[in-house]
């Protein structure tokens, strides 16, 4: 039976895609799931994968080319009878690893930027995940590469290894420019990473890019660091966890030593470029701070019976529903329960029209290694305190992993923050555009507070509600956070609808 592989459907805003990359090739073998080609839009890529075991019987577009939403790409075999003969053709492969001069043989592949969306000119290179003479298996990630918009992954397109990296980190690269040499064939990467495993400890060559400069810019030795990952090699994790914990004692002794040596008062900097990533986020802030009407109102909250309630429904809510009963919970409830009674806080401006949503996505802030990302929980009206929990856990990991989809970013009528888990205690979040609100959360602080009367310390949370002017009253954003904070100091109300 032949199936027809398709362009998934496009975003309303998104009239076409480019083929970026395709993982297989006509009279492949595949499995269900597996992923096949990789397709571009200006947002996000999007991945197709195979709907049934089978074999690729033709591949109609190529890479680079421009289709459409819905468009027949390629085509599938159905069965796992059909790929035998591939398969077959393919069995030699293995020999190469018999003798030496048959693993000299491997072919060499350029390793290439994919096809850049229109609207991005280039790219930079973020981080190379593989070293020279590095043994990779097909489809494993290369190098991750940054545009204003997204991050590629470059995969390899076969078994071998990493002959040469010609772009390190931080170089700016154009569409379709040949960033590293790639050695097909398993043989062929045995002498090159044996090579590599015998001087890890002692040739930095050894060293990823991203480790080295990590290496140098704080001064670290290799031979002091403990590496984990394969044949002992060092990753960034070593580094960052060799500074955190075993490099105290050594810095601490290493200045009464040498300071005789050290010129007193010595002062260094160091310069590093903005990443794509960052710089989008940077003009977004400020285009936000430009163009809006934007002001901050303060509440304060008392946590005690949400920590209250949560202390004693904790095992059992976890038993029940199979996850962890948090803050963010209740957090979304009662922004939600606001928002229907202010729903010019749940609106936005369209030119000279207000445009009011009668549905609520709230987007939650999500700080990931690359920068911060903001997707959204769909319908929150409709969930209940589980399905919250869930769904804010399973963004928070697809935004951690790089694995968000171009629906799981969109959209979005208002934005929570919560700078509390990094011990904030106030702060004025920039509103999100085209949004017109955000709420920040703060650090839980024990504090002293007169209660009829009388002092009593209690957990108490500011929190700060940025607004557009333009669209939103002093009365109405004073209500909002009013009706927030009695819904978490009363969280009975968020059961009773009162």
């Amino acid at each position: 039976m032949t199936i027809e592989i398709k362009v998934p459907v496009l975003p309303e805003s998104v009239a076409d895609a480019t083929i970026a990359t395709w993982h297989v090739k006509a009279g492949d073998s595949v499995k269900r799931d597996q992923n096949l080609v990789d397709i571009e839009t200006d947002k996000v890529v999007l991945e197709v994968v195979a709907p049934a075991d089978g074999v690729i019987g033709e591949i109609i577009d190529e890479e680079g080319a421009t289709v459409l939403g819905e468009q027949v790409i390629a085509k599938l075999e159905e069965g796992g009878a059909a790929a035998s003969a591939p398969a077959a053709e393919r069995a030699p492969a293995p020999a190469k690893e018999e003798a030496p001069a048959a693993q000299a043989s491997g072919e060499t592949v350029d390793i290439k930027v994919p096809v850049l969306p229109e609207s991005v000119a280039d790219a930079t290179i973020a981080t190379w995940h593989v070293a020279p003479g590095e043994k990779v298996s097909r489809d494993q990630n290369l190098v991750d590469i940054e545009t204003d918009k997204v991050v590629l992954e470059v995969v390899a397109p076969a078994d071998g290894s990493l002959a040469e990296i010609l772009a390190d980190e931080g170089t700016t690269v154009t569409a379709e420019e040949v960033i590293a040499k790639f050695v097909e064939g398993a043989g062929a990467a045995a002498a090159p990473a044996a090579a590599a495993e015998a001087d890890s400890s002692e040739d930095s060559d050894a060293l990823s890019p991203s480790v080295r400069r990590l290496l140098a810019e704080k001064g670290v030795d290799p031979a002091k660091v403990k590496g984990s990952g394969k044949n002992g090699r060092i990753t960034k994790e070593d580094v960052e966890q060799y500074l955190k914990g075993g490099s105290a004692p050594a810095a601490a002794s290493a200045p009464a030593a040498e300071a005789p040596a050290v010129p007193a008062g010595e002062r260094s900097e160091k310069r590093v470029p903005m990443t794509r990533l960052r710089k989008t986020i940077a003009n977004r802030l400020l285009e936000a701070k430009n163009s809006t009407a934007m002001l901050t109102t303060f509440n304060e909250v008392n946590m005690k019976p949400i920590m209250d309630l949560r202390k004693q429904y904790q095992d059992s809510f976890e038993k029940r529903h199979g996850i962890r009963l948090g803050f963010m919970s209740f957090y979304v409830k009662a922004v939600t329960e606001a928002l229907k009674r202010f729903p010019e806080v749940n609106a936005s401006l369209d030119g000279d029209d207000i445009v009011y949503h009668n549905y609520f996505d709230i987007s939650i802030a999500v700080s990931t290694p690359r920068g911060l990302v903001t997707p959204v929980l769909k319908d929150s009206d409709t969930l209940g305190m589980a399905g919250i929990e869930k769904g804010i856990k399973e963004l928070a990991i697809k935004g951690r992993d790089g694995k968000l989809s171009m629906a799981e970013l969109q959209g979005g009528n208002f934005t929570i923050t919560n700078g509390g888990v990094f011990g904030s205690l106030m702060s004025t979040p920039i509103i999100n555009p085209p949004q017109s609100a955000i709420l920040g959360m703060h650090k839980i602080q024990d504090r002293p507070m007169a209660v009829n009367g009388k002092v009593e310390i209690l957990p108490m949370m500011y929190l700060a509600l940025s607004y557009d002017h333009r669209i939103i009253d002093g009365k109405e954003s004073v209500g909002f956070l009013v009706t927030v904070k009695e819904m978490l100091e009363d969280p009975t109300r968020l059961l009773l609808d009162v």
